[in-house]
């Protein structure tokens, strides 16, 4: 569990990094939860039974709207995965680019006071990394430091929270640009009829969010402390699994379980060594599945993000 702390007592010198801006981007695409219902009885083959159910679960799941980079007649379509993961490359650039240049104006920079830039993505695959693109087409420095995060799945965005405070302790006063580039809609599969793929066809979205994370003495949510938890043994509870038809989700059904029967006391640990109790927490923001926290905007509040196998965020300011 990646933990950033909301312990009052400052560092020697005073400082601590801040969340200075943040931004997103959609693409111009609407998958509506009517479009949802609609394309499920057209797509999957599975018996009316279960088809039921799933159209309960999509009420249930309480997603009323979510973007896609490509019309829902063409992204149920089956494509070969070098097809689709070139539309991956294209669009993760382009969506990248826009929202780091609205980060970077939110937070009065340019792209030249970026020290180093964290991108996260597992949707598809580039390498060149989405960091080295965007160093090109937006005038980022020769020298910024790169930390591209391909395999962390929905937490990334956590984990690239602590790893930015982390270096910004190192290198007091720099300046740090996180971006997140998701593209799911590119994994869909008309013919994997598991709960897993069904479920992940209900739930998720295509989009951006960027942070910017200061050393200067900048307003926003200071990051103070990170820590890090692993689930045992849980290799299994969630990822991709890569064929030739591209990425198959893996989803465990019992992941709440799982992370119900640990987080309580990862959290009140947490907050013990750092000298808090759980009533001094005026907000929480709770990420107990599919995407990170990248935005903590209330005093004395805290975000707590998990999942099996990858880190999540603990926050407060």
């Amino acid at each position: 569990m990646e933990s950033v702390s909301n312990k009052p007592t400052e560092s020697a010198n005073g400082s601590y990094p801040r969340i200075a801006a943040t931004a997103t981007a959609l693409p111009p695409y609407t998958i509506t939860r009517e479009d949802v219902k609609v394309y499920m009885g057209r797509v999957f083959d599975i018996p009316e039974r279960r088809l039921e159910a799933m159209m309960s679960i999509v009420d249930n799941a309480q997603v009323h709207n979510r973007h896609a980079i490509f019309p829902l007649d063409y992204t149920i379509e089956p494509r070969p995965l070098s097809q689709t993961n070139n539309e991956y490359i294209e669009h993760a650039v382009k969506l990248g680019r826009e929202v780091a240049e609205k980060c970077l104006e939110r937070a009065g920079l340019q792209p030249a006071d970026i020290d180093m830039i964290i991108t996260v993505s597992c949707t598809g695959f580039m390498i060149p990394s989405l960091d080295a693109h965007l160093i090109n087409l937006m005038g980022f420095r020769s020298n910024v430091r790169r930390m591209p995060f391909t395999e962390l799945g929905c937490a990334a965005g956590a984990m690239a929270l602590g790893r930015a405070a982390d270096y910004l302790k190192a290198e007091p006063g720099g300046n740090v640009l996180i971006i997140a580039v998701e593209l799911p809609s590119l994994t869909f599969q008309r013919k994997d009829i598991s709960q897993a793929n069904l479920i992940s066809s209900i739930l998720f979205g295509d989009g951006a969010a960027a942070v910017v994370v200061s050393g200067k003495q900048v307003k926003g949510p200071k990051i103070l402390k990170t820590e890090t938890y692993t689930f045992p043994d849980s290799l299994g509870a969630m990822g991709f699994d890569l064929r030739d038809s591209g990425f198959h989700i893996l989803l465990a059904k019992d992941v709440p379980e799982m992370i119900g029967g640990k987080i309580g006391g990862l959290v009140q640990g947490f907050l013990d060594s750092n000298g808090r109790k759980r009533e001094e927490i005026k907000g929480w923001i709770l990420h107990p599945a599919e995407r990170g926290c990248s935005e903590t905007s209330r005093r004395n509040s805290a975000c707590v993000s998990a999942t099996p196998s990858h880190p999540g965020t603990f926050s407060g300011t």
